[in-house]
């Protein structure tokens, strides 16, 4: 196993569970991917580097059978999802219910019931058709009935059932997390499945950090008889020790690089034909108090979107696309510490926040998206003790997968949803070589899925047992 994030851990217990030896080698000095924790402004504060809010983590029908609570993983919900501030100093907030949600929406709150409840109920069936390739098959009415929301952009669907400014900014919200313009079909249900998520499951942290869930994964690995090593870079196959499998949570970039003239000119050029997304420009701040918002109702969510309205939002996630970086950006914004304090000194705390840019770009934003919190919470530019800024450079430098900044493992289009890198998914031309990242289906997102099902896959071909 190359690679030691949340897919290829999820790949390495699978083939552990089967009864196969496994070894997981991570060029860096710990597991996790971007599912780490560190220290990255001052000491005692304790910073998500990438991942900190895990709505499909918790949904995962995998991880769901793993005893990952025996081995440290412990969730912490914030008594809201979400929370959205305008201007006028007021929020709306994404709650735990379906119906509480509603309420907040006004004459949008029947519209918003009829949409997301049957769902909400369904969910224990939908996740398997979002999480799982050819799961849709098994459950073709569910499906279309999904597919007639999910696979519009967010700004029909939104235009289409909602009337107010509160619900349609909200929806964009939500949607913005898949990165893609909200103009653009499939945008909509990114925003579907992680509200219905949110409903079903919540948008919980990981107590201690990110860190936490790769901990309990690699330690649930090790009991299983597998072994991790660290501070091992694989440059090459022929590094690797003779086995009947091997497995790269890598980009396509990563497998090209490893896999080198092993795979056929055809599958060389489809790999480098991979369509990678817009990338994230990362803020983590070390504060001496709370974020001072203008809206109470932020303080009861650890995630905050900054953006306004539809339009903005809707401008913001436009930009990159066009290979621009939005005047306003739309920021996506993490407080841990007023749910899980063991982060920060008593009394301080963190915030993790970033905004989408073109990928691979310079341009500095860091000074933008502080203006987006400083609109809807005057006074933050005084809590600052200290910030990391990691633009997207900085993001591969430190893990290689995120490709131009990408968090994504590639642009989740509508061609690159469910064949991804190639029609492949996970096997390659090589006999025994698989990839199993978050740029294989169902894409990003930590859940592990990407994982699992590569693993299957080569126990699948080649069985018997080895």
């Amino acid at each position: 196993m190359v690679g030691s994030g949340p897919n290829g851990l999820a790949a390495a217990i699978t083939l552990a569970q089967s009864g196969r030896r496994v070894r997981v080698y991570e060029a860096a000095n710990e597991i996790g991917g971007s599912a780490r924790t560190a220290a990255l402004t001052e000491p005692g504060f304790l910073h998500d580097v990438c991942s900190a809010v895990f709505p499909l983590a918790i949904a995962s029908p995998f991880f769901a059978t793993l005893p990952l609570a025996q081995h440290g993983l412990d969730w912490v919900h914030s008594p809201a999802l979400l929370a959205h501030p305008f201007d006028d100093g007021t929020a709306v907030v994404l709650e735990r219910s379906v119906a509480a949600t509603a309420r907040e929406l006004g004459l949008d709150g029947p519209a918003y019931e009829n949409l997301l409840g049957g769902f909400v109920r369904e969910w224990d069936t939908l996740k398997t058709l979002v999480l799982a390739p050819l799961a849709v098959f098994a459950h073709p009415w569910t499906m279309l009935r999904f597919g007639r929301f999910g696979l519009r952009s967010a700004q029909a669907l939104a235009f289409s059932m909602f009337r107010g400014d509160r619900a349609r900014a909200l929806f964009a919200g939500i949607a913005a997390h898949s990165s893609l313009p909200l103009d653009r079909p499939v945008s909509a249900g990114y925003g579907l499945v992680l509200a219905i998520a949110g409903h079903a499951g919540g948008w919980p942290l990981a107590k201690g950090g990110s860190r936490a869930l790769s901990l309990a994964l690699g330690a649930y690995l090790e009991s299983l008889g597998g072994e991790v090593v660290t501070d091992r870079p694989i440059l090459a196959l022929e590094e690797l020790p003779r086995a009947p499998v091997v497995l790269c949570d890598a980009s396509p970039r990563g497998l090209l690089q490893i896999a080198g003239q092993r795979l056929p000119p055809r599958y060389r050029r489809r790999l480098t034909a991979f369509h990678y997304g817009p990338a994230a420009y990362k803020l983590d701040y070390a504060l001496s108090a709370p974020v001072p918002w203008k809206a109470d109702a932020c303080r009861r969510a650890a995630t905050v979107h900054l953006g306004g309205t539809f339009a903005e939002i809707a401008e913001s996630e436009r930009a990159p696309s066009n290979g621009r970086c939005a005047e306003h950006p739309f920021v996506l914004l993490v407080q841990p510490t007023l749910f899980d304090p063991g982060r920060a000194p008593p009394g301080k705390h963190t915030v993790w926040a970033y905004c989408h840019v073109p990928n691979g770009s310079s341009v500095p934003m860091w000074e933008r998206i502080e203006q987006q919190i400083e609109r809807f919470a005057p006074g933050f530019r005084d809590c600052i003790i200290a910030r990391s800024i990691k633009p997207p450079a900085a993001l591969e430098s430190w893990n290689p997968n995120l490709v131009g900044g990408d968090i994504n493992g590639g642009l989740p289009g509508l061609s690159q949803v469910w064949a991804r890198p190639t029609r492949r998914t996970y096997s390659t031309p090589v006999r025994g070589l698989y990839l199993c990242s978050s740029s294989t289906p169902p894409g990003g997102g930590v859940h592990g899925m990407c994982g699992y099902f590569a693993a299957r896959r080569a126990i699948m071909e080649l069985a018997p047992h080895t």
